[in-house]
């Protein structure tokens, strides 16, 4: 039987709808996770069905039938699902690493334990039992390099598939009262000719607060949990070698002695809302390498994901562009502390980073550094957290030198009025003094007409950075008018903004159709439109962008959108008519098989100290196959070309391909391959890796990296390596 209980909202937002409700169950036992709820406390629990179809239907009834069951203890957060299937042998599930089944058939439950959507936790689990774990922020974007430590079972059967988690209230934080009300969100994901969701409860498409629409677990009591404190050591072995004149292949290869490393991390808890994290000499070495980025032809620093566990935890606090953790090159110490005082959420950071990267920003171009120096990074965040989305909030980062330092400081906001209108900014002050190494680096590009340069000469000054945005997001129409004011000497040597001395204004408009045909289900037409300035009031540039996506049955979802209007001003020379056509598509047309292809085609100037225009493309494809269950092997292909519209002559033309391969023997072990050849440089590397991972944190990994470089030698192509490393890493998680 159904459970739809009606009670008025735990959340103390505004929506007047009541919500649905299901009461919390206490059992004085421990569930046994068998992967197939046969352990006779489940009997206790409650069920609800998940009765709606929520994507691509719109609140329909649910194609297939789940069932779910929610238990508690003092210790742990139960839950079950009995998902049926009409066609068992269309289950889409593999196993996989954590984290990478979201391709498969998953059930999902949300928490938002504050119930003021600004944070959820998120937790699912494939038919085959493996973990996938998210933060999921107040906008909707979800974060999967997230983890936590719990425990999950699941199965297969005739009638479909069984799923079981375990999740310690140790994981979350949460308020002291004696009784909580926690938000959740229930749902199943199947992906068939459509990627099809069914929830617990019902959709408002108008409303962009996905945790916001949850029900409420009502009426959990006992839960505390408490103090805790965990310790994660890791051991190391490694050689590493280079080639001592990368230039000249018949140079020896340098290599170091074989080395032990040691280091680690600590993480306390002395209540449930605050969290210390600490790491000395941390270790990234089984973290799957960036892939490559075609960066010819551009002039600004290229923005690579944080893959590393300690930054990522608890950062939902910095996600701004002000904020870039990757500048945290190679720390010997880290620590931060985080948490929630009353409406007050804070996070205060400091790192010892032993070579530190900054990225120098400009008009026209931005230079990444790397100065070999020594320097110590901090950030202080502070938020008021209110009802229904809205805050506002404060940010402080610095990075100091042994000569010089960088200082940010603003206030940022988000506030939702009516419905679905938000309002929201940033607003930030810096303050420089540059290093006084012009042999570091001596660019002396102006900044504007300020009187300053960005070569290393000791110069003092102050900028400005403003972003203000006003949108709303519904049901078919949407629409955002974004300002972003960032004056010639805003520098944040902690962030990861390359474009300085601008003032741009966009607006964007999008319209949605819900077909939901048997072909077509959704069709959007939009126009993305901006205009630019400097801050001398010197036009920069003009672009007028109208477009179009469908999506469609077999998962697949196809985008162009053609540039009208494009007028730039680059390196004061004026360009007009830079017209181009991009493109996206992608598709899951069968089981085991994923598909993409985007690009652009048309002209594009050639950024360099003649520019010109030119014509050509950028495109990047993708195929990712899994032809068993415990097999996986994905191939990329990125090519760009440009030649002169004028005379013809070739300015770059050159490809990246890249194979990621992992063979899953089992939930914890898996054996991984990548490798990459890019053209541009010559260059190719092979990442193999070995990993057995007992959870999230608990490992012990095998790997190497080795660099090879093609050299054109008396007339002959021959590859050497230019640099290689051994390692072998146990790394073990002790929690107190």
């Amino acid at each position: 039987m159904a459970v739809a209980l009606i009670a008025k909202s735990a959340s103390t937002g505004t929506s007047e709808t009541p919500k649905p409700y299901l009461p919390a169950v206490k059992t004085d036992g421990n569930i046994t996770l068998t992967g197939k709820m046969d352990d006779p406390l489940w009997l206790q629990a409650m069920p609800v069905d998940l009765n709606y179809e929520i994507m691509p239907g719109e609140n329909q009834p649910a194609r297939q039938k789940t069932v779910a069951l929610v238990l508690y203890n003092n210790d742990y957060l139960y839950f079950g699902f009995r998902c049926y299937d009409s066609v068992p042998s269309a289950i889409r599930a593999n196993l996989a690493d954590r984290d990478k089944m979201f391709s498969d058939d998953f059930v999902i439950v949300s928490i938002d334990t504050y119930n003021n959507y600004q944070k959820g936790l998120e937790f699912a689990v494939n038919p085959y039992g493996i973990q996938g774990d998210l933060m999921m922020m107040g906008s909707g974007n979800e974060d999967s390099s997230y983890d936590m430590v719990w425990h999950s079972a699941a199965s297969v059967n005739e009638e479909g598939w069984i799923a079981e988690m375990a999740i310690p209230f140790s994981v979350f934080s949460f308020n002291s009262a004696d009784i909580q009300d926690w938000t959740i969100t229930l749902c199943r994901i199947m992906p068939r000719d459509s990627r099809y969701m069914m929830s617990w409860t019902m959709l408002d498409r108008n409303n962009p607060s996905w945790l916001g629409q949850g029900g409420v677990l009502k009426g959990l009591e006992g839960i505390k949990p408490g103090k805790s404190l965990s310790f994660l050591p890791y051991l190391m072995i490694e050689q590493k070698g280079d080639r001592s004149d990368v230039s000249d292949p018949e140079s020896p290869m340098e290599l170091s002695k074989i080395k032990a490393r040691v280091g680690g991390g600590i993480t306390y808890s002395p209540g449930p809302n605050t969290t210390i994290n600490a790491v000395i000499n941390p270790d990234f070495s089984q973290i799957e390498s960036d892939a490559g980025q075609i960066s010819v032809n551009s002039t600004f620093a290229l923005y690579y994901p944080e893959r590393r566990p300690f930054f990522m935890a608890g950062m939902d606090l910095l996600q701004t562009p002000m904020y870039y953790s990757r500048t945290i090159n190679n720390p010997l110490f880290a620590a931060k502390i985080n948490g929630k005082a009353g409406r007050f959420s804070y996070l205060a950071l400091a790192a010892d980073d032993r070579n530190t990267s900054i990225t120098v920003p400009g008009e026209e171009k931005s230079n990444t550094v790397t100065t070999g120096d020594r320097s110590y990074a901090g950030a202080a965040r502070v938020r008021y957290d209110m009802e229904n989305e809205n805050f506002v909030g404060a940010l402080l980062l610095n990075r100091n030198f042994t000569d010089g330092h960088n200082y940010v400081g603003g206030l940022d906001w988000n506030l939702k009025f009516w419905k679905n209108w938000y309002w929201s900014g940033e607003l930030f002050l810096s303050k420089t003094r540059e290093m006084n190494n012009t042999e570091l680096f001596d660019n002396s590009r102006e900044f504007g007409s300020t009187g300053k340069d960005a070569a290393f000469n000791g110069e003092k000054y102050y900028g400005t950075g403003l972003h203000l945005a006003l949108s709303r997001a519904g049901r078919k129409y949407s629409f955002s008018l974004v300002q972003n004011n960032f004056s010639p000497t805003y520098q944040t040597y902690n962030g990861m903004f390359p474009e300085v001395n601008i003032r741009t204004s966009n607006m964007n408009h999008r319209y949605t159709f819900h077909i939901n045909g048997k072909v077509i289900q959704r069709m959007q037409v939009f126009s993305n439109a901006l205009l630019g300035y400097n801050f001398d009031g010197d036009f920069k540039r003009l672009i007028i962008q109208p477009g179009f996506s469908v999506s469609m049955i077999g998962q697949t979802q196809m985008s162009y959108t053609y540039t009208v209007v494009n007028q730039e001003r680059f390196s004061d020379v004026m360009f007009k008519g830079v017209s181009r056509s991009q493109y996206n598509l992608s598709t899951k047309p069968l089981k085991g098989v994923s598909i993409s292809f985007s690009g652009s085609t048309g002209k594009s100037i050639r950024r360099s100290a003649e520019p010109e225009l030119g014509k050509g493309y950028n495109l990047t494809s993708s195929l990712s196959l899994e032809p068993v269950s415990w097999l996986k092997t994905s191939f990329s292909w990125s090519t760009s070309r440009l030649e002169s519209i004028a005379t013809g002559t070739e300015f770059y033309n050159g490809h990246i391909f890249r194979n990621v391969t992992t063979f899953q023997f089992t939930r914890k072990l898996f054996v991984r391959g990548i490798g990459e050849y890019n053209t541009f440089d010559n260059s190719f590397n092979i990442y193999p890796l070995v990993s057995y991972k007992f959870n999230a944190f608990t490992m012990f990994c095998a790997g190497m990296t080795r660099d090879y470089l093609e050299y054109n030698q008396d007339e002959s192509n021959i590859y050497r390596t230019t640099g290689h490393q051994y390692f072998i890493k146990l790394q073990y998680l002790f929690t107190l």
